[in-house]
């Protein structure tokens, strides 16, 4: 079954990887997605501004190339992040693309200038109430999704899954996730110092009676404060359910597609622990393995875990890397986690 396969091709430094790329989407049957005519999204994360780590932009070319010379219409997409770095409105992220060279095609930020255009879709699982997708993804015919696999603080691993499952959805729903992990206050170990309100974007937790109060509804847990604080007294717990919803948000942006309308392409080189979302990449964790191309999130993603010590990930972030492989399963979403895979020279 097309679902159940992947193709690769090793990563090699006397080698042209374009060429070998451009023949393994082409064997992998990448763009049999595309109809004449068709609006074709290109989903990518080009990479937060300082940060080195993403997909090097003529691999992306290449593929708007395809897409244009089979008749479709393609565009470059991503969506504002919550954060307030260089890709957090329209503006800025459009010129954090073209100084990391996505400058070849037309950039669509999807869920439009401060992230006020996303389509409600029913979520396919109650653990989110529902998904608002980015609009110009929900209006696309067709997608392709390209990747750069790397660690991640959150969810241990960022994948296919991950640039559907957040890559895709406006602020709301990025929020929605974030939320599903819980922070907690060891009130014996706080000492009231202020450092967690100084490590906040937002500056959102606040200090009463010399204890640290984390109950503002704009908090995206992310690890800023956990990380900062001195005395080791915040921890966030539930760490699972982030990854669930990324499975749950990333059925929900494919279920607005008709079938067979959306492949996937990863890239595991400059595999580094920290997601592509950062400012700087963190450790590299792994020697370069080479590049996937699919028809499922899932098998793509599982390809690409088990060419890496997975185990590694999951110790440094302490969280379950393959929890958002099995979620997505468990939603009944084609492919498998162990995957046929088809070796291309």
């Amino acid at each position: 079954m097309k679902m159940n396969r992947v193709y690769f091709t090793k990563w090699s430094q006397t080698a042209n990887m374009l060429t070998k790329t451009a023949s393994l989407c082409e064997e992998a049957g990448i763009f049999d997605v595309v109809e004449k005519g068709d609006k074709v999204a290109v989903n990518l994360h080009v990479g937060e501004l300082g940060n080195p780590n993403y997909v090097r932009p003529f691999f992306v070319k290449h593929i708007v190339d395809e897409i244009a010379s089979r008749g479709g219409k393609p565009f470059l997409t991503d969506t504002t992040t919550y954060y307030p770095l260089k890709r957090n409105n329209a503006v800025d992220h459009m010129q954090t693309a073209v100084a990391n060279g996505f400058n070849f095609a037309p950039f669509i930020v999807a869920d439009g200038l401060v992230g006020e255009n996303g389509i409600t879709v029913p979520s396919p699982d109650p653990l989110l109430s529902e998904v608002e997708v980015a609009g110009a993804v929900y209006h696309a015919d067709a997608m392709i999704v390209v990747s750069h696999l790397k660690g991640h603080p959150l969810a241990g691993f960022g994948g296919a899954i991950k640039n559907l499952g957040m890559g895709c959805v406006t602020k709301k729903s990025k929020l929605e996730q974030h939320r599903l992990l819980d922070i907690v206050v060891d009130e014996s170990r706080c000492q009231g110092c202020g450092t967690c309100v100084d490590a906040c974007w937002f500056g959102l937790p606040r200090i009463e009676n010399d204890l640290a109060i984390m109950d503002s509804p704009l908090c995206m847990r992310c690890p800023l404060c956990k990380n900062a604080c001195p005395e080791e007294a915040i921890r966030l717990e539930n760490r699972d359910r982030l990854p669930s919803g990324l499975a749950v948000a990333g059925l929900a942006v494919l279920d607005t597609f008709e079938s067979g309308k959306v492949s996937f392409v990863n890239f595991a080189n400059d595999i580094s622990t920290v997601c592509d979302c950062a400012q700087a990449p963190g450790t590299k964790f792994a020697e370069d393995v080479g590049v996937f191309a699919a028809h499922s999130a899932l098998s793509i993603d599982a390809a690409g875990t088990d060419s890496i010590d997975i185990r590694h990930l999951n110790e440094i972030h302490g969280v379950d890397s393959l929890h958002q492989l099995r979620k997505i399963q468990d939603l009944g979403y084609g492919g498998v986690l162990t995957p046929e895979l088809i070796v291309c020279e």
